[in-house]
């Protein structure tokens, strides 16, 4: 796995969110999948789950991407989101956060084990 590789799974989850897209969102998450926010901890059903109403991102840019091979099998990408929030139809101010998610390759294929949002000041 490479960092532009990587970039482009990523980038997968964030187009799922743009376009409400749960089906997507859910495949790239692993079954185990943690994500951890300022809101608590959340699954994949609860990940995919807030896909139900609609997209949840306006638009967004993911920058400064850095990776760290842990394994052949699990590497964990770290950047900065800049994104809009779709809330009601309507496109929030713009918001930053440091994101760190980690990828694991099981049965063949890359999915999202753990995710970590940290806000940005």
């Amino acid at each position: 796995m490479d960092l532009q590789a990587l970039v482009v799974l990523e980038t997968m989850v964030w187009d799922a969110l743009q376009r409400g897209d749960a089906e997507t969102d859910s495949r790239l998450l692993s079954d185990d999948f943690l994500g951890v926010y300022s809101s608590g901890f959340a699954g994949r059903s609860e990940h995919a789950g807030q896909l139900d109403a609609g997209p949840t991102i306006a638009s967004y840019e993911l920058r400064e991407a850095r990776m760290v091979e842990l394994s052949d099998d699990h590497v964990l990408l770290s950047y900065r989101a800049e994104y809009q929030r779709l809330v009601g139809g309507v496109a929030q101010p713009p918001e930053s956060m440091y994101v760190s998610s980690l990828w694991s390759r099981r049965a063949g294929r890359w999915v999202n084990v753990f995710s970590q949002d940290t806000g940005a000041g």
